[in-house]
């Protein structure tokens, strides 16, 4: 009873706290064992009991989590004595040092590590960030990533680990507000464009890795969001961004064998407020998900070229040339036995540039040739088709390069302020 009282006397803290925990108390255990790439459910129920039976557990959580809470005093993005010892131990990145000296660094430009820390009783109030720092510190690490001194990689390394520092700090603070949220959806939005720029800017041998790291985190940031909406349906029923934030769990669906997987489709629809169901996000992403699973490449490419924002693009992107393999196969086994099948049709219906369509056809052992007047076809009885040994080549998508060219000069700056994207249909005229 007295630890009851004591947690009531701190309701408004405990009321924001409880859903950074990625499930309620009575599936914690398991959550802990599969928790990698595990997706939350919903708090909502479709009856009133088992509404209170979760607003119970809650409760409960939030009386245990009180007592971890702790209010962070450090007033710069690293703290002092880290920040010391790593310049003794020459542990900056390239981005701490000052002048260029790994042995000197300042309070503008160290940034607090991720560290695993057990508990948040582990740790002192003086080596945690309050929320304005929080905020200052994760505006910073977003204004890097335009940068052209480095190579991506180097700088998704380094914002990559300090933004996992700064989503520690808040979920040690039990920070459960809107700032929290617009926080996260700018960690997450990260996360989704580093999907697309690791995949294009790194070497076949370093991508695997990096997208595994990425894309893991990606599912966390995005528990952790999910859950801040929950908490705070009471005082906004829908938030801005989330249907879009919501459909990405069901695009990073299209490939169940080499997608991170966490409660299935069906039972997380169940849960999802209607007016997202019904929202113009969710439909794509729903109808994209159809597609690619039925083998309509037509319906599906052209689908997401006339719908797609960019950050959805960003995760479905890795698919299009999938999707384009499928569709080579079926025209080539189909339609053109009889007669040439021309290139610019082609090049319509894979949504690439001409030049693009020669050289994926010649990765599939397939050649051309040029008619009378000038026009190149793929022609007719070639059984050389094979699929590439190497793997899928990246191609440039249309529609999507007119978005680039657009937002090339502050492309994550645009985005972390959480500037509406145009969807590609709405680009340069394109339909």
């Amino acid at each position: 009873m007295e630890r009851r009282h004591h947690s009531q006397s701190h309701s408004q803290r405990q009321q924001r706290r409880n859903h950074f925990s990625s499930s309620s108390s009575s599936s914690s255990n398991q959550s802990r064992s599969n928790n990698r790439f595990s997706f939350p459910k919903s708090s909502s129920s479709s009856s009133s009991s088992s509404a209170n039976d979760v607003r119970d557990r809650r409760r409960e959580t939030q009386e245990e989590k009180q007592e971890e809470a702790i209010v962070g005093t450090c007033p710069f993005m690293c703290p002092e004595a880290e920040r010391l010892q790593r310049q003794r131990l020459r542990d900056l990145a390239v981005f701490e040092r000052l002048h260029g000296d790994p042995r000197n660094s300042s309070p503008a430009l160290a940034v607090k590590k991720f560290c695993r820390t057990m508990s948040a009783k582990e740790v002192r109030a003086s080596d945690v960030r309050p929320l304005p720092v929080l905020e200052e510190t994760l505006n910073y690490l977003l204004s890097l990533l335009d940068s052209t001194e480095h190579p991506f990689e180097v700088i998704h390394d380094f914002v990559f680990d300090r933004t996992r520092s700064v989503r520690q700090d808040l979920i040690m603070q039990n920070i459960v507000n809107d700032k929290a949220i617009n926080m996260f959806e700018k960690i997450v939005k990260f996360h989704v464009i580093s999907h697309h720029k690791l995949r294009s800017s790194c070497s076949s041998s370093s991508i695997s890795p990096l997208h595994y790291l990425n894309l893991e985190q990606l599912t966390k940031a995005l528990t952790s969001l999910y859950n801040l909406y929950e908490a705070n349906r009471s005082s906004k029923p829908i938030h801005e961004k989330e249907a879009e934030f919501r459909s990405f769990y069901v695009l990073l669906h299209l490939d169940s064998n080499g997608q991170p997987v966490g409660e299935s489709l069906s039972l997380w629809f169940r849960h999802v407020p209607s007016p997202i169901i019904k929202s113009k996000e969710m439909w794509f992403a729903r109808q994209a998900l159809r597609y690619f699973q039925m083998g309509n490449y037509r319906r599906f490419l052209s689908t997401v070229a006339a719908e797609a924002s960019y950050l959805q693009y960003c995760i479905i992107e890795p698919y299009i040339d999938e999707v384009r393999s499928l569709a080579l196969c079926c025209i080539h086994n189909c339609c053109y036995k009889l007669h040439p099948y021309p290139l610019g049709h082609l090049s319509k219906v894979l949504m690439m540039e001409e030049s693009d369509v020669e050289l994926f056809c010649n990765a599939y052992g397939l050649q051309t040739c040029i008619d009378e007047v000038g026009n190149k076809l793929l022609p007719t009885k070639q059984t050389t088709f094979c699929r590439p040994k190497g793997g899928l080549q990246n191609y440039s998508f249309l529609g999507f390069q007119q978005l680039g060219s657009h937002m090339l000069s502050s492309l994550f700056y645009n985005h972390f302020l959480l500037v509406p994207m145009k969807p590609f249909s709405h680009v340069d005229g394109w339909n």
